[in-house]
């Protein structure tokens, strides 16, 4: 995840694509509390990326639980000690010793993964400088050929210290060089005043973005051919975090917190066709 680079406004669908039809293959509701589905989702656990401030904690009610229908992941400002913690180590995430903000990060790797479809993600985005809370995919790849080859679509990112726009990208490698595409999209009021729909419509040649129903994005997914493979034609799993601080995040102001990015659903469609095999 990293800050995107062009600025946009609704536009048009492109011309010629009629509207899909579409079949609901995975969902989570959120209609029973407790901690989050075991059965659907899975953690990262400890400091991971970008250098971000927060400590990714597992199966943790304060920072990752279901209550009144909804999934709400809470950034907390509190000592926790860095398990992996290696005063030796050259590796940032093990220089640390403890951390001083906690969070969660929810992700469907070995439980749920797709190729292409629609993912609708209704929530509302917590406010306040230092947020930076995210949905987004990676694919399966990602363990055996690194990031970015393995590609990386981010449906919605936010961040706290620019209230009024989201964003949406895409990172890929082609010739072994990272190649980024985004929009960042003003809305009409802080996106974190209320609840919004984030939604992704991903095809064999291109991957769309809507708020609220309206399309902000586009990209050409050939772009990301790269000798003899695309990983935008290949598996993804989801991500949905509330990352604190970090490259992108920047300064945090311990007066939002406890922040609590707050998901009503998450819906993942996939075409109600034979269109779905990469050609």
């Amino acid at each position: 995840m990293l800050e995107l680079i062009v600025m946009g406004a609704f536009f048009a669908a492109p011309a010629n694509n009629p509207e899909p039809q579409w079949k609901l293959v995975w969902s989570d509701e959120f209609d029973r509390d407790g901690l989050p589905d075991e059965k659907k989702w899975d953690y990262e656990v400890g400091f991971i990326r970008n250098r971000e401030m927060q400590y990714y904690t597992a199966r943790r009610r304060e920072n990752a639980r279901v209550e009144d229908g909804k999934l709400v992941i809470e950034a907390r400002k509190e000592r926790l000690p860095n398990a992996s913690h290696d005063p030796m180590s050259k590796e940032w995430q093990r220089q640390r010793p403890h951390a001083d903000y906690t969070s969660a990060a929810l992700v469907t790797l070995e439980k749920f993964h797709f190729r292409y479809g629609r993912v609708v993600v209704r929530a509302k985005l917590p406010p306040g400088k230092g947020t930076w809370p995210a949905i987004w995919t990676l694919g399966t790849s990602r363990g055996r050929i690194g990031w970015p080859r393995c590609g990386e679509i981010d449906i919605m990112e936010f961040v706290g210290k620019a209230p009024e726009h989201v964003h949406g990208t895409v990172h890929y490698s082609v010739g072994g060089k990272k190649q980024s595409s985004g929009n960042k999209l003003r809305t009409p009021t802080p996106a974190s005043d209320g609840f919004h729909d984030y939604e992704l419509r991903w095809f064999p040649d291109r991957i769309e973005w809507f708020f609220d129903g309206a399309l902000y994005h586009h990209f050409d997914a050939s772009k990301a051919d790269d000798a003899g493979r695309n990983p935008f034609r290949e598996e993804h799993y989801l991500l949905i975090n509330l990352a604190m601080g970090g490259e992108w995040g920047g300064e945090i102001d311990d007066a939002c917190l406890p922040a609590r990015f707050v998901v009503d659903h998450v819906r993942v469609y996939t075409l109600d066709s034979e269109r779905t095999d990469g050609k």
